[in-house]
């Protein structure tokens, strides 16, 4: 059995990335194409998604890049409703095993080319064994403003997941600088993450530096409705 590096909680991590709000067509099931059997149905109408591209230039597994989609929120066993990761890659499998054990993140690992171009545009592929999962490209303005997840309202921040019969529910933090971005071309393997063919991404931010505290999570038994 190989030997992964044990992190547990809290992570301290740095890196640059991009945010986009992503919209699907009405009548679209994409969103809802890898919620957890124990979600399923549960997830708030909106048509509205976010992805996050990440390039972690530190973390406490090392550097490593991230693809994750969240499809909207979802109730927890905290009686609150979360937003949560339904899918994600990371190119490490330190991140992938402890990403699970720590927060019930549901990762796998994949590997990513990763282009930062020439006048702004930055080129995103990510593959699993060859096969492609999805091909992203950004264009980013140098227009940098601060940012802090402080000035966030906590409960627009808490994420939750459902794992391994437990509700893993958490709240990270950051600060950084963000700058104006648009997500330029976006394509995806529907057999590997969520259909993007159709959708349409009113906003987007790049993110050329932060530095982010994932916490520990406060870890709840399933509903038993669930």
């Amino acid at each position: 059995m190989s030997a992964y590096t044990d992190a547990p909680a809290p992570w301290r991590l740095h890196g640059r990335g991009y945010i986009s709000l992503l919209r699907f067509a009405e009548g679209s099931t994409a969103q809802d194409a890898f919620v957890p059997p124990s979600l399923a149905g549960k997830r708030s109408r909106s048509r509205t998604a976010w992805m996050m591209f990440v390039d972690y230039a530190d973390s406490d597994v090392g550097p490593y890049h991230e693809l994750l989609f969240i499809p909207g929120s979802f109730p927890f066993e905290d009686g609150q409703r979360h937003l949560s990761i339904s899918r994600i890659f990371v190119s490490s499998m330190d991140s992938v095993v402890n990403g699970q054990r720590n927060w019930g993140i549901p990762k796998d690992l994949a590997q990513f080319d990763v282009r930062y171009g020439n006048g702004g545009v930055d080129h995103v592929t990510v593959r699993q064994n060859g096969a492609l999962i999805a091909e992203l490209r950004y264009r980013s303005w140098p227009l940098p403003l601060p940012f802090a997840t402080a000035l966030v309202p906590r409960a627009w921040r808490t994420l939750g997941q459902h794992r391994d019969g437990r509700a893993f529910i958490y709240t990270p933090s950051a600060t950084g600088w963000i700058k104006p971005a648009r997500l330029i071309q976006a394509r995806s393997n529907p057999a590997l993450f969520p259909d993007l063919s159709g959708v349409t991404s009113p906003l987007s931010v790049a993110v050329p530096r932060f530095s982010m505290r994932f916490p520990v999570s406060t870890v709840l038994p399933l509903d038993s409705s669930s």
